[in-house]
């Protein structure tokens, strides 16, 4: 899962930025609500952190400019007003949940996957093709009954290829999937987990999912190979 993190103090950003990359999320910050609306525009993220607090724009008009754009990702709104008041006003705003501070983080994370089986339209709770089965909730990765250990970075490219199974993803979109964006790429670091996917859900079940298209990127195969 990709996350924004909206909190304009720097340290705490920093904190939340670790521990979810340690718990296998890719992870981006907004100092402040305009920039935050700018990367929600710009890229495609799971859950959204936002501090109702913020210096410009508040927590709550971010939330809500979001659902004015269309925007349905998840939002956990963080504050430290324990107040009634505080909370319905960043509930009707179009936050889908709220958690106040001081937290522990075990309750952020738990919080995250609970926003993660919510059903949504254009996004199942579990991706399925070809005996291959993929729970973003749990993430847990099973072919035919048989489960699969993947690091963060397979997962978050497996997830990214199997929602859009047929279509061409080139280099530059998987690696939006697997890193934040202030990673420093390297041409072949896609290549080389592609081929550490291919050995763990292919070669033991001798199938063909990812499929290679040459100069374009990568496709992932439903079907069996024509």
């Amino acid at each position: 899962m990709r996350i924004l993190i909206v909190e304009d103090e720097q340290k705490m950003a920093a904190l939340l930025r670790r521990g979810l990359q340690r718990h296998g999320y890719a992870a981006d910050i907004a100092g402040d609500g305009a920039t935050a609306l700018h990367l929600a525009a710009a890229r495609d993220y799971d859950a959204v952190l936002l501090d109702l607090g913020l210096p410009d724009i508040d927590g709550i008009e971010t939330c809500r400019s979001l659902r004015a754009a269309g925007s349905p990702v998840p939002v956990l709104a963080l504050t430290a007003r324990d107040g009634v008041f505080d909370r319905v006003a960043g509930l009707d705003a179009g936050a889908d949940d709220y958690l106040v501070k001081p937290f522990a983080f075990a309750e952020l994370l738990a919080r995250l996957r609970a926003l993660a089986r919510r059903p949504a339209e254009v996004r199942p709770v579990v991706l399925e093709a070809g005996g291959l089965r993929l729970d973003p909730a749990t993430r847990r990765v099973t072919r035919d009954g048989t489960e699969i250990a993947l690091t963060a970075t397979e997962f978050a490219l497996l997830e990214a290829l199997m929602r859009r199974p047929g279509v061409v993803l080139d280099r530059h979109t998987l690696l939006e999937q697997g890193w934040d964006i202030a990673y420093d790429c390297r041409s072949n670091v896609i290549d080389v987990h592609v081929r550490r996917l291919r050995a763990k859900l292919d070669e033991p079940f001798r199938t063909d999912t990812i499929e290679t298209v040459r100069g374009a990127g990568y496709r992932f195969r439903a079907g069996p190979r024509p």
